[in-house]
């Protein structure tokens, strides 16, 4: 009898045991949705949407919460996340400091900012790394550095050119478009918050920002270079206001055919570029926004730039991510507004946006990405739709069918007669990789209505070829792609007419030869 009563005990102990372990076992999320909650005296429905789950399969792994509380492995998840999202953003938003810091660094390389100014005499080629040069017209290319006080710069008639701040930003235009209406003039640049005394008989400019770069064009005479160049080099001067009766000399500087590069990295370089910028400049002119996000990174102006090991790995990837977003924002854009025609490749960012990157008074975020990784210099005057006068650009990433276009394959654009150009026109190619002038045998990528070469059909339009090499008797109408290489175009119209803006002339699209 006493046998058989403990062996009841142990079976009623054994089963309570396996009944509290039952109850105290982790519920999965459905059946803890189902636990009826007990109900206190101030219990109220709580709506959907507003509890977390206790368990998230998330894209960046498992979340897990205690009753909303994030374990410490979930903490950590989130944060990096956190600032790996920043990072991608604070990358987009750094491209166009960062693209202004790496073209300066390329040109000081010529030598110092207020006496040098390096000129492309015979034109710019491939073998410089620039964002989408032209080749149609001879550039002066410079920086200047407002430190220790206003300059004074007197520049030639007969030049299309502007000034952009450190910060990417437009600051004024020169010559044709500028204030001195393409006759040339005294312009007085002024550092930021200059408080000293103005004198008159200048162009008076005041820059946001110390470090500011000064571009023009020149044009040809008679399809030469050289007269305007020898104008640029016998009337541009640069010297402090307080030198004005004694201006240092300048050292003007032939760049053409040089091998050297203006382009920003895409590594962990793009952050120390962009802290450096940040600690130079003034940033009243930055949004806070853009500020925090790149202070929330580390970069915060005043404070070093030293992030921990953790978080150079995360803007290591953020910069790898950011130029690969960058390159589908540019290449494959999804905002219709930016073509110029319905079911047409031909694009520009500013034709959603305008030169501001702003519309109805939002920031069109895309558009400013897409244009400072791609393009050099900002401008007014190159969203400006005067007939006849500037420039007008469309650009070009995929074929007919919606495809990138190819080196190894062969291509062909229809330029239909009665082109709407005031001057001239052109078609220059540019490596998918640098966005500066394909690298090939050519000296210069492009077809253009300035080479007398130029094939003309006999109902005035113009149809250009481009491959591996050339359609037989086609040479002249023909740009060398390489194989294995991709490419994009710019098609540019220089004082573009009425018939460009209202589109009742549209070239055709880029159509792949079998």
């Amino acid at each position: 009898m006493k046998k058989n009563t403990n062996q009841s005990i142990y079976v009623f102990l054994f089963l309570s045991i396996i009944g509290l372990a039952f109850r105290c076992a982790p519920k999965t999320p459905e059946e803890k949705t189902t636990t009826p909650v007990q109900s206190y005296k101030m219990t109220t429905k709580i709506p959907e949407g507003i509890a977390i789950p206790d368990q998230i399969d998330s894209r960046i792994g498992t979340l897990n919460f205690f009753d909303g509380f994030p374990d410490s492995a979930t903490v950590d998840k989130l944060y990096d996340n956190l600032d790996f999202q920043r990072a991608v953003q604070a990358y987009l938003l750094g491209l166009a400091p960062v693209s202004q810091y790496a073209n300066r660094k390329g040109i000081l390389e010529v030598g110092p900012a207020n006496l040098t100014v390096p000129i492309f005499e015979d034109i710019m080629n491939a073998r410089s790394l620039f964002l989408t040069p032209n080749n149609n017209t001879p550039y002066t290319w410079f920086w200047l550095d407002l430190k220790d006080g206003p300059l004074v710069m007197e520049i030639p008639p007969r030049v299309l050119g502007l000034i952009d701040d450190m910060w990417y930003k437009f600051v004024t235009d020169l010559g044709f478009m500028g204030p001195d209406k393409g006759e040339g003039g005294k312009y007085l640049l002024l550092p930021p918050n200059y408080k000293g005394e103005i004198p008159k008989g200048y162009h008076v400019v005041q820059s946001p920002t110390y470090s500011i770069w000064v571009a023009w064009r020149t044009f040809l005479v008679d399809g030469d270079t050289k007269p305007e160049v020898d104008n640029v080099k016998k009337l541009t001067k640069i010297y402090p206001l307080s030198q004005t009766g004694n201006p240092p000399s300048l050292n003007f500087v032939n760049v053409s055919d040089k091998d050297f590069n203006s382009i920003a990295p895409a590594d962990y370089t793009f952050w120390e570029y962009l802290d450096k910028v940040v600690q130079e400049e003034p940033t009243e002119t930055v949004n806070p926004v853009t500020l925090g996000y790149w202070a929330s990174i580390g970069i915060r102006k005043g404070q070093p730039f030293n992030p921990d090991e953790r978080m150079k790995k995360i803007l290591t990837e953020a910069a790898l991510v950011g130029d690969a977003t960058a390159r589908a924002v540019s290449y494959k854009s999804r905002e219709k507004d930016a073509y110029f025609y319905p079911n047409s490749a031909w694009c520009n960012p500013m034709n959603a946006s305008g030169y501001t990157f702003e519309k109805d008074g939002v920031s069109l975020l895309d558009m400013n990405t897409f244009f400072f990784f791609y393009a050099t210099g900002i401008t007014p005057a190159m969203d400006s739709k005067v007939v006849g006068q500037g420039s007008q650009y469309m650009a070009a990433f995929v074929d007919s069918k919606g495809k990138g276009l190819d080196g190894g394959k062969n291509y062909k654009l229809h330029l239909p007669p009665n082109i709407p150009v005031a001057n001239f026109w052109s078609v220059i190619l540019y490596d998918n990789q640098t966005r500066s002038m394909l690298q090939n045998d050519q000296k210069w990528p492009a077809v253009t209505s300035q080479s007398k070469e130029t094939l003309i059909n006999p109902d005035g339009s113009v149809d250009i070829y481009f491959g591996p090499k050339p359609p037989e008797g086609k040479e002249n109408n023909w740009v060398q792609t390489i194989p294995g290489k991709g490419w994009n175009t710019l098609l540019r119209i220089y004082g573009p007419l009425q018939p460009w803006f209202d589109k009742t002339w549209r070239p055709g699209e880029i159509e792949e030869v079998k």
